[in-house]
């Protein structure tokens, strides 16, 4: 994600003392961080470290957007400085019910997807794509852009995600990232990026596409990509949040979601300048 978003918030990070990994981030001309990255148990630390940078470096309040829930508990903050944004909070999903789309709370999601083998039985093929495929991805996003309905309110933000796109595939052989995409008479018609996480066994679904036309393609590729690039012992589905976009988060919530990652901002509010 950060890969993908680095030139919408000008993410810029540093590595302190080979054990942290720090964000410094900017949109409209509000500077921010991200919870730091490294052991839980040394989290207060650079937690810190990155206040005191904020305060006598760059001379501003220190803020943190997306901080994950577990960090926020695990630092006991004032609760005054601790807001949820709501608009960000991931959607998790239980990984078998995700791969049989089984039980009547995903009926219609299952029915979709039998209307579309049956309609395009023969003509439709499953592939695991690679750098190799770009071309085809390329030219699938034009065709998808044109037809966006969301591009009139969320045009600059989609822009810096087909460009955040562009960039996976001008370097996927150095992300550790899975691509697959669906093929209808011989034409990408729907792909999708996701990755790993194996300490939560948890699939994170970061781009998900697919001609809007085709009924149940969506639900085609989502269940294929979970069943064949993800191991057995999977437990969890992140699909990530819907950034405030009604459509999207109408999607997402038809899916069931068993949980949500929730996500804070912690701003400072002694900062004297």
């Amino acid at each position: 994600d950060s890969f993908i978003w680095r030139d919408f918030y000008h993410i810029q990070c540093a590595i302190s003392d080979e054990k942290a990994v720090q964000f410094l981030m900017e949109k409209d001309g509000i500077t921010f961080s991200a919870m730091p990255m490294c052991k839980e148990e040394e989290l207060s630390h650079y937690f810190y470290e990155m206040v005191e940078y904020f305060n006598t470096v760059l001379k501003k309040p220190f803020r943190i957007y997306l901080a994950d829930e577990d960090g926020v508990n695990y630092l006991k903050l004032d609760p005054e400085k601790v807001k949820e944004q709501e608009d960000l909070k991931d959607y998790l999903y239980d990984a078998a019910a995700m791969r049989s789309l089984a039980g009547k709370k995903l009926h219609k999601k299952k029915n979709h997807l039998n209307a579309f083998l049956r309609e395009y039985e023969g003509r439709y093929e499953y592939r695991t794509l690679c750098c190799s495929d770009r071309d085809d991805v390329w030219e699938f996003l034009d065709r998808w852009w044109e037809n966006k309905v969301e591009a009139a309110e969320f045009g600059t933000q989609l822009d810096y995600e087909v460009n955040g796109i562009h960039d996976i595939l001008k370097n996927c052989s150095q992300l550790c990232v899975r691509m697959a995409g669906v093929y209808i008479d011989g034409k990408l018609e729907a792909f999708t990026i996701g990755s790993y996480n194996e300490f939560e066994k948890m699939a994170v679904i970061h781009i998900e596409k697919a001609n809007p036309e085709i009924n149940g393609l969506y639900q085609f590729i989502n269940r294929e990509f979970l069943v064949r690039a993800f191991p057995e012992e999977m437990m969890l589905v992140n699909r990530e949040d819907d950034v405030g976009m009604e459509g999207l988060r109408r999607a997402k919530m038809s899916y069931n979601p068993i949980d949500f990652a929730r996500k804070y901002s912690i701003e400072q509010k002694d900062f004297k300048g």
